[in-house]
Order: structure tokens, then C-alpha cells, then sequence
């Protein structure tokens, strides 16, 4: 009579699956499943070839789980390379160029959606159509341009991070305010015309009215700009050429070219590299949300 009993409620469960799971369900879990694996595969191969040694990594039959957790490969990476000089390079290009460019573009922005000036449309274009150009056609006129200021104001242009910071700003900029501008759009203007009727100034309206209707758009340019600055490649190998100066990118690249192989090493600081990114969306993934689905209106 158990078994029985047993046997009727495993049936009851299975039809009650086999009526939620129809065919657009069905094919929609094996298109998400595909792409689940799709993106997240990589990532762990990434971490998982950081604990191997260089014969699991180059055997050849794929080893996808290594025999023990091997820490050889980080203690090279910060023992040997001086990889934690190269973080802290990172983070002194990327967190700047971030701000920066959320206050410029945010007063740009501003500028272009509420005051009224000739041709401001034009400029809006023009600005976004700059970044339709390879950023590899900016780096002769950016290098000449800043050659030349340094050398009539008495700074080197090579191995100086804040110039790196002014050349990521020529690529972030223009996308950063294309995106706050359209942002902005949405909030009301009455919104803002009330505060000026009530005594406050441009700049009062801003902080008090503008800037905390519109913090879910300025982390997501932050972040996305944060994310440029910090995995940016080729600039950083144009302006930067000692080792004590280098970014992750060029760190990473100059291991791979050592003459002796490292892999695990690359894949070491390939891991270290990925994770402040995804600390950073997983902390900021409710302001992105917002930023994607909020309106101006706060109620």
C-alpha cells in the first residue's frame, strides 16, 4: 500500500512537471542553459588552470580539474613579477578616468538636455561620432598633441599615468555623455523648474534634484567606464614602457611573451584581474537594474 502510495505521488510529480514544462519553456531552459555554460565555462577553466601545474595544463587530453590546489603560480606571479605594482597601476588609472569622466559627462549632459544654445545638437552628434572611430586613429594626434604640451610645459608624456588618464577620457567621454544625456530626458522638467522657483541655483538644482534622481545612470557609467580604463590595452602599450608602470593588460601580456612558458601564471593573473569586475556588478547590480528599467519619477 506504500509503495503504491509512493508510486501514485512520483507520477503526480511528474505529470504536474510535464504540464508546466510545454515546448517554449522547454526551449527556452536549453537556450539559457547553453549560454550559462557558454559564459561561465570560461571563467572557471580561467581559475581552475591557475591551480594546475604546466603539464595538466598542456597534456593532451584536457585535465578539468586539477589534482590539488597549487598556490605556486600566485606566489610566482607576486614573488617574482611584482604583480601587485601592476594592480595598483590599474587602480590608479581606472579609478580616476571613472570619476572624471561621470563629472564631465554629467555637466555635459546636463548642459545639452536643459540649457538652450545654438548647434548643441550638432555637438551631441559629433561627440558620439568621434567614438565611432578605432581608438588605434587617436593615438598618433593624441601623442603628438600631448608631446608637444609636454615639452612646452616640461613633463614626459611616457610612463605618466595621469597622461594615460587624459587619453582614456578621449574614449569614454563621448559614450558617457550620449548615455546621460538620453537619461536626463526622462526626468521632468518641472521637477528642476520648481527648485529654481524656490530660490536654488543651476548648479543647487543639480546637486539636489538631478544628481540623486540620476545616481542608477552615473553608476552604470562609472562602472562601464571603470571597465574601458581597466582593461584598456593598446594605449597604455603606447605610453607605458617601464615595467614599474605597467597595467594589468601589459603585465599580463608580458608573461605570456616570457620565453619560458607560464600559462598558469597568465591564468593566475588573468583571475586576479577578472575579480574586482565582478565584485564590483554583483555590489552595483541593484543600481544597474535601476538604471535599465527606472524612469525619473521617484515615488
Amino acid at each position: 500500500m506504500a509503495k503504491t502510495t509512493a508510486d501514485n505521488e512520483q507520477l503526480t510529480y511528474f505529470e504536474h512537471l510535464g504540464r508546466w514544462l510545454t515546448w517554449p519553456k522547454f526551449i527556452f531552459l536549453m537556450v539559457m542553459s547553453f549560454f550559462l555554460v557558454g559564459i561561465l565555462f570560461p571563467f572557471y577553466w580561467m581559475l581552475s588552470s591557475s591551480f594546475k601545474t604546466y603539464a595538466e595544463i598542456g597534456a593532451r587530453a584536457p585535465v578539468y580539474i586539477p589534482s590539488e590546489l597549487r598556490w605556486d603560480a600566485y606566489l610566482e606571479l607576486f614573488d617574482f613579477w611584482n604583480f601587485a605594482q601592476n594592480i595598483f597601476n590599474s587602480f590608479l588609472v581606472a579609478i580616476p578616468t571613472s570619476l572624471i569622466a561621470v563629472i564631465l559627462s554629467m555637466l555635459g549632459a546636463y548642459a545639452i538636455v536643459r540649457l538652450r544654445f545654438g548647434g548643441k545638437d550638432i555637438m551631441l552628434n559629433g561627440i558620439l561620432a568621434i567614438y565611432l572611430f578605432p581608438g588605434i586613429l587617436l593615438i598618433i594626434p593624441l601623442f603628438a598633441m600631448l608631446s608637444k604640451i609636454g615639452t612646452s610645459l616640461g613633463f614626459e608624456v611616457q610612463d605618466n599615468l595621469p597622461i594615460l588618464v587624459f587619453t582614456y577620457l578621449a574614449q569614454t567621454l563621448p559614450v558617457a555623455l550620449y548615455m546621460l544625456a538620453n537619461y536626463f530626458r526622462t526626468i521632468p522638467e518641472e521637477i528642476e523648474q520648481a527648485g529654481l522657483i524656490d530660490g536654488c541655483s543651476r548648479f543647487a538644482v543639480i546637486w539636489k534634484i538631478t544628481l540623486p534622481l540620476s545616481i542608477p545612470a552615473l553608476v552604470s557609467v562609472g562602472i562601464y567606464t571603470f571597465m574601458i580604463a581597466w582593461n584598456e590595452f593598446l594605449y597604455a602599450l603606447v605610453f607605458l614602457n617601464q615595467r614599474d608602470m605597467f597595467t594589468m593588460p601589459i603585465k599580463i601580456n608580458t608573461i605570456f611573451n616570457d620565453p619560458s612558458p607560464r600559462p598558469h601564471v597568465v591564468m593566475a593573473a588573468s583571475t586576479i584581474m577578472t575579480i574586482p569586475i565582478v565584485l564590483l556588478f554583483l555590489g552595483m547590480e541593484r543600481f544597474l537594474s535601476e538604471g535599465l528599467a527606472a524612469g525619473g519619477v521617484k515615488g
